[in-house]
């Protein structure tokens, strides 16, 4: 049986997804208040901050998915993600599960280097620390060697359904809704994004190939990394309407946030807008040549017309 933690998110549907029709039909998907993606999945309740109940939501796994999130709330990821994840560990070695890190980019530097598995972690702010503090956690687990381990690491979301990602909210949603888009920052530096989809394929993949445990995987993305103006252009031609943005100052966001609980959570991670992001995922490519990934052109058509499963 494998096992997908923190159940509800987009990463985690398109994993269930992925999961039954490539893998295996034998998935236990686990939250608070969890629903079945498959007809086949077993939804099991349990709250990941209970260590008992972690544990009780693991036993009889042999692959555990750590995909839980948290809204964006810097208090909420300082006190109950380092947590969740010690819990789920825990249990994982406890029954003996592999256990495969669903991960992102946080950590990294905040400049236009190339970004690899080697990149060394140089957090800004509480959430990139955060998130050294977790990998960290799964690094040592890793290095413990008691059961297999694994990080698949993502940069920022771009997808169908409730994909969380402020290209989602700024650029898309407000494209389709008829608005100007919004560009953070600037329009000129070049974004790598990932396909929620892609995402959590290349996780199922990873998860269920012996020889991928016991290293970081950055998860398969577009090369062509357009800039925001490129992108802004590749969704109104999909989505058949203007392609006219605003670019959104940084000063903006950081004067909102005196009043907007969400601006002020964006703050921390608007530098990164004002570089490129260059997120290189050749390892899983190399490892795996036959995986097929969705360029934007293809990611914002499926959108368009509302296509939530790519094709295969």
């Amino acid at each position: 049986m494998q096992t997908i933690l923190g159940a509800n998110g987009q990463i985690a549907i398109e994993l269930a997804r992925a999961l039954h029709r490539h893998h295996t039909q034998d998935l236990r998907l686990i939250s608070r208040t969890p629903r079945k993606v498959n007809a086949s999945d077993a939804a099991f309740a349990a709250n990941l901050m209970d260590a008992g109940q972690t544990l009780a939501a693991v036993q009889g796994s042999d692959t555990v998915y750590f995909t839980a999130g948290l809204p964006p709330n810097t208090q909420l990821w300082e006190t109950q993600f380092p947590v969740m994840l010690r819990n789920a560990l825990a249990a994982a070695r406890a029954v003996g599960a592999r256990f495969a890190y669903f991960d992102n980019t946080y950590m990294y530097p905040q400049d236009a280097r190339l970004q690899t598995e080697n990149t060394p972690f140089a957090p800004v702010g509480a959430k990139g620390r955060v998130r050294t503090a977790t990998a960290t956690m799964v690094l040592e687990e890793m290095a413990r060697g008691e059961i297999p381990v694994l990080i698949g690491r993502a940069p920022e979301f771009y997808g169908p359904g409730k994909t969380q990602s402020f290209t989602n909210a700024l650029v898309i949603d407000r494209m389709k809704a008829g608005k100007r888009a919004w560009v953070p920052a600037r329009a000129n530096t070049r974004r790598t994004l990932i396909w929620t989809p892609d995402a959590s394929r290349a996780l199922a993949m990873l998860g269920n190939t012996a020889d991928a445990y016991g290293q970081t995987w950055h998860l398969p993305c577009d090369d062509d990394r357009p800039t925001y103006a490129s992108f802004v252009a590749l969704a109104a031609k999909a989505l058949g309407c203007g392609d006219a943005y605003t670019v959104v100052p940084q000063w903006v966001f950081a004067a909102a946030g005196l009043l907007s609980g969400p601006a002020r959570e964006i703050r921390e991670l608007l530098p990164r807008y004002r570089q490129d992001n260059l997120f290189d995922s050749t390892q899983f490519k190399r490892r795996f040549p036959s995986f097929a990934v969705t360029t934007y052109a293809q990611g914002l058509d499926h959108i368009a017309h509302a296509r939530h499963e790519p094709p295969s």
